[in-house]
Order: C-alpha cells, then structure tokens, then sequence
C-alpha cells in the first residue's frame, strides 16, 4: 500500500511539472514491489501476534497452577480433625487458647482419678474404691457373664474374697487412653487395661481388656457410674 501512494504522488507531481514528462514503469515492475510488501506486512503482523498467544498461554497456565497451589493447601485443613479429642477452640492448632487448656487439665483430671480407682483394685482396697465409684455403679464385665450389674454387692465379693488376700504383686498398664469431655460435669474415658499378675504356679501371667468408664462430678467430685469391660476378667482369678 505504501508504494500505491508514492506512485500516485509521482503521477500528481507529474501533472502539475511545467510540461515535464515523468515516465512511469509497467505495472509488471511494480508487482515485486507490491509483493515483498506484501510480505512484509504479513511478517509484521505475525510478529504482533505472537506476543498476544503468549501471554494468553500464560493467562492459561496460571489458571491451571492456580488450582493445583489450592489442592496443596486442602490437606493443611486435616488440622481441624484435631477437633475429634473434643476441643473446640480456634482452628489455627498453633494459638493454645485458654479454652484449650481448660479441657487439657480435665482431661488430665479423668485420667488420674482412672488410675486411682484402678489402683484401688489391685491394692484389694474397697473403702477406697467405693469412694471412688457412685453407689448405683451399673456395669457390664466378663464376671457378669453378659448382664448388667448395678450396685456395689457384685463387685465386694471380688475384693473381700480374692483382692484383699493377694499378697502377690499386680501391675497395670493403661494403653491410649482417650476421653470426651461432655459438659462441665460428665466425661467418658476409653482405653486398653493391661494387668500383670502372678499365678498360683508361680509364673507370670499377662491380661487384656478393653474398657470404658463414665464418669460424672458432683459437689467438685468425680464419680464413675457406669462401666464397660471386654476381653479377659479384670481381676486375675487364677
């Protein structure tokens, strides 16, 4: 198009010269002409157009990592299953709140006065262990043969004619206790009760059970009222 204009501006220049004569070349001299600008206009705006695919590929893959960067940072959320041991605090794990740490001691608290009922079961101290435990204890344990015992009569036959006359030694481990806090006055705590013992032979014997207990404060106290044992008989009977 560039040459088109020169040329006619030649033919303008030439009419107006003062009887000069402008001899023009054949159209066929300007063909490659016409055609090497034809190319390079099409070069040109091939070139202008290569920059804009560029930066649409590069519109298109930051769409594409965008969601990738999001995927990465779903697994940061598992963090809020933490909730599940019962705290109900922030879900940024990392700030302790003072909600928190009132659930821990609680926490703590269930598990001490566990191992203090369970310890007044192996010393056969059943003053101890009734203070421990509300006077309506029902329970379901392999002495039981399946049914639900309430009461405390059951469970002193056990200590007036087997736990208290033990002289042999027991000891009790606790696997992987976990409790729920439910309110301000009821928890429930899971776990699994190791108990080693000496048999009438001499030989050390080992035990499993898996047991549950609840329990419930009144007037400051925690009381167990309810209990649930599976697997081998809590006490060693032989």
């Amino acid at each position: 198009m560039v040459v088109l204009l020169r040329s006619r501006a030649v033919l303008r220049e030439g009419a107006g010269g003062g009887g000069k004569r402008i001899v023009l070349k054949p159209k066929s001299d300007l063909l490659p002409l016409l055609s090497t600008a034809a190319k390079s206009l099409l070069n040109k705006k091939s070139d202008g157009v290569k920059p804009q695919s560029n930066n649409k590929t590069s519109i298109v893959s930051t769409a594409k990592e965008t969601p990738s960067v999001q995927t990465s940072m779903e697994p940061q959320t598992t963090v809020v299953h933490n909730a599940t041991d019962g705290i109900k605090g922030s879900t940024e794990s990392c700030n302790t709140t003072t909600e928190d740490e009132d659930l821990k001691v609680r926490k703590q608290e269930i598990i001490k006065i566990t191992e203090q009922l369970i310890e007044a079961i192996n010393n056969g101290d059943f003053e101890a262990y009734t203070k421990i435990c509300d006077p309506g204890l029902t329970s379901f344990e392999p002495e039981a043969l399946g049914n639900l015992v309430e009461g405390m009569d059951f469970h002193k036959f056990y200590f007036e004619n087997l736990l208290s006359k033990n002289s042999k030694p027991i000891h009790t481990t606790i696997l992987n206790p976990h409790v729920h806090v439910i309110g301000e006055d009821a928890a429930c705590i899971a776990y699994i009760r190791l108990t080693q013992y000496i048999d009438g032979q001499g030989r050390p014997r080992t035990t499993q059970s898996e047991e549950t207990r609840v329990w419930h404060r009144r007037d400051g106290k925690w009381l167990n009222v309810h209990y649930h044992c599976s697997g081998a008989p809590a006490a060693p009977l032989q």
